[in-house]
């Protein structure tokens, strides 16, 4: 009878050690892989498809989802806006996409989303709060076909959390002084996580993106970023303890001493790093802090460089142990990325309408183009040229990255 009990426990101890290591999760200064060994992201970030930003439509002033919605309601009209935006959210990321991913030999993305794709909120020409779900359901699938592990990142939050472009909000980050947003938030996350908890595709959870910009009053926002981030967490973990929570810094994710001591034991700290010097310095305070905690760090955003530069941070990156998304994966004529599209015929009628002053009602009108059949076609090829059958490979850039070519 002993010695059944015994195999009993071997049985349970073994199967309980094998669940365990289902999900990608920490150790130390380490993310330990779904093996067990030490597991450093290579990938990139799914910029411009459910969250679309300006300057990738080349934009100068429209330069968020809903000024970009904007420009294209006062082209073509609400209901051909809907339209495109159906074509953006469909073409923009296939299943060839992923796959072409993992040709290159990438192990991981990150996918930034907003926040309104999970709520009622009119966005992108729907309101749909299972929407959310679809989009992302149907990427998660592809990629754990292709054996690609996924952060999901809220790059959008309730209220804003950094109050500029990329957040889509109103000019300032109220989520850190409204309640309400708060409980938003927390509520939007606790669905996620109960949908995903059981999901090993999913690499973990980044509760928002790019918090607090340098021209913030941040002596006031600071201090209010980690109870945010605790709060939030503790929402998450009612539903979900398998997966890894991830924490960016403030000012553009890149000061981390608005962190305490870690306040979870399954944590990975994030820091986005553009235009700096290529070298060991500019990351060498999040090294320390990997040192001081005993947790660890890792680059969710960088990039939009010249080659030399890419490979050059590349390397420090990794040889100092720390994985990387690098931004973005895919841009319209644009070889500072993975790969890139044509600009369709045309185009330049929606640039110059989209830079325009238009304040007034009269003023839409008098820079609106005349023939707006040909600004619908140019709208309709951009989403056509987008897909994956139309990209050119950045060939130079991917070598950059030390992934494969061919």
């Amino acid at each position: 009878m002993k010695s059944l009990c015994k195999i009993l426990i071997v049985i349970i101890c073994t199967f309980n050690y094998l669940y365990a290591q289902k999900f990608i999760s920490v150790k130390g200064k380490e993310i330990i892989g779904v093996d067990g060994k030490p597991f450093l992201m290579r990938g990139t970030n799914l910029g411009n498809w459910l969250l679309p930003e300006g300057y990738m439509f080349k934009f100068s002033e429209a330069n968020s989802p809903r000024l970009i919605n904007e420009v294209i309601s006062e082209l073509i009209g609400p209901a051909a806006a809907k339209k495109f935006w159906k074509e953006h959210l469909s073409n923009y990321v296939t299943r060839k996409d992923i796959q072409y991913l993992h040709f290159l030999g990438m192990n991981s993305i990150r996918i930034p989303f907003h926040y309104k794709l999970f709520t009622n909120e009119e966005y992108l020409g729907e309101s749909n709060s299972l929407r959310g779900f679809t989009l992302m359901d149907s990427v998660i699938k592809w990629c754990t076909a292709e054996n690609i592990f996924v952060i999901l990142d809220m790059h959008a939050a309730p209220g804003g959390q950094t109050g500029d472009n990329i957040d889509d909000s109103y000019g300032y980050p109220f989520i850190y002084e409204n309640k309400d947003y708060q409980e938003q938030i927390c509520s939007i996350w606790m669905s996620i996580a109960e949908h995903y908890k059981n999901n090993a595709t999913v690499l973990g959870y980044d509760l928002f993106n790019e918090p607090i910009p340098h021209f913030m009053d941040t002596a006031k926002l600071n201090p209010l970023l980690e109870p945010l981030l605790k709060k939030i967490k503790a929402a998450i973990r009612t539903k979900d303890k398998n997966h890894i929570i991830f924490l960016e810094g403030a000012q553009w994710a890149s000061n981390f001493n608005a962190f305490g001591k870690p306040f979870d034991n399954n944590l990975v700290y994030q820091f986005h790093k553009y235009w700096t010097a290529a070298t060991v310095d500019v990351i060498q305070s999040y090294i320390d802090f990997r040192n001081k905690y005993n947790v660890p760090i890792y680059c969710g955003e960088t990039g939009e460089n010249d080659d030399v530069w890419i490979e050059t941070f590349r390397k420090v990156l990794e040889k100092n142990n720390i994985g990387w998304h690098y931004w973005p994966y895919k841009k319209m004529d644009d070889s500072r990325g993975i790969v890139q599209f044509d600009r369709p015929k045309n185009y330049q009628l929606i640039i110059d309408f989209a830079n325009s002053n238009r304040n007034n009602f009269e003023q839409i009108r008098k820079f609106k183009p005349s023939d707006i059949n040909i600004v619908k076609q140019a709208l309709f090829d951009y989403t056509l040229n987008s897909k994956f059958e139309f990209i050119k490979p950045n060939t130079s850039y991917i070598k950059a990255l030390g992934l494969k070519t061919n």
